[in-house]
């Protein structure tokens, strides 16, 4: 059995403000974006791609995982709610993000760049699939350090005791997450694309590994208090990540013979 160390949420304390580690954990997903982007474009066939277009990519990308993930939360999670208090919709500090909303804002926000550069937009996303899971990885260390997304209750040896929670000693669903949505989807998605593959097929085995990883370890996450388990059992992050791994088996079904 081992005990949440509690660590302090800020990194850094500079008089009354300070640096969160969530925060460094976002800067650490956007450096690795962008050093992970430079390498493909350096030593892999992805000519039409510049710099530029990176940069663009992250900055409008994390536009979409901020906005895309308010607003999911919002709408998929709290809706009455934040119909009765609107003016907290915009209190992002104190919580409540949701990464499938932040999928689809990052969707929407590559919609724009593929308009911007007359890119194709499934190329886009074939690129930066492999560009994604160290962030993913990233912020699931930062849930641990904030002891926050604990898991359900185990009698496993790893069992964890949360102490701002209770005594029981409970799943650490977040170092699940990070090794299975960081570590394992990183190395997966790197290794398949470093040759050619027909487009679609990437960001399609994105969407089916992230899918399959997220509903996996929902069963050893504690629900939502306000939202539970839902039909069939299920919580709201397995009903959300079904339809991305029915889409990316799509995906790779259509992927054509054009090589990316």
């Amino acid at each position: 059995m081992y005990i949440h160390p509690q660590f302090d949420p800020v990194a850094i304390h500079l008089g009354p403000f300070g640096i969160h580690w969530y925060g460094l954990m976002y800067l650490t997903g956007f450096m690795a974006f962008l050093w992970l982007g430079k390498w493909r474009i350096t030593h892999q066939a992805w000519n039409e791609w510049t710099l530029k277009m990176l940069d663009d990519a992250l900055f409008y990308g994390a536009l979409g995982v901020i906005l895309g993930g308010r607003i999911g939360y919002v709408t998929f999670y709290q809706p009455t709610y934040f119909i009765q208090h609107p003016i907290e919709i915009f209190a992002i500090w104190q919580g409540g993000m949701s990464f499938h909303g932040g999928f689809l804002g990052v969707l929407a926000a590559m919609t724009f760049i593929s308009r911007k550069y007359d890119k194709s937009w499934i190329t886009i996303m074939d690129f930066l699939a492999p560009l994604v899971p160290i962030g993913l990885g990233a912020g699931r260390i930062g849930n641990f350090i904030n002891g926050e997304l604990w898991g359900r209750s185990t009698t496993l040896p790893w069992g964890m005791i949360f102490p701002k929670v209770d005594s029981i000693p409970r799943h650490p669903s977040q170092l699940y997450e990070f090794f299975l949505e960081g570590v394992v989807l990183f190395l997966i998605l790197w290794i398949y694309s470093q040759k050619p593959r027909n487009a679609g097929s990437v960001s399609g085995l994105f969407l089916i590994f992230y899918g399959t990883f997220r509903f996996m370890v929902e069963f050893t996450r504690e629900p939502d208090s306000f939202l539970g388990l839902l039909q069939l059992g299920m919580s709201m992050g397995q009903w959300l990540s079904l339809p991305m791994v029915l889409a990316g088996i799509w995906m790779v079904y259509r992927s054509g013979r054009t090589k990316v």
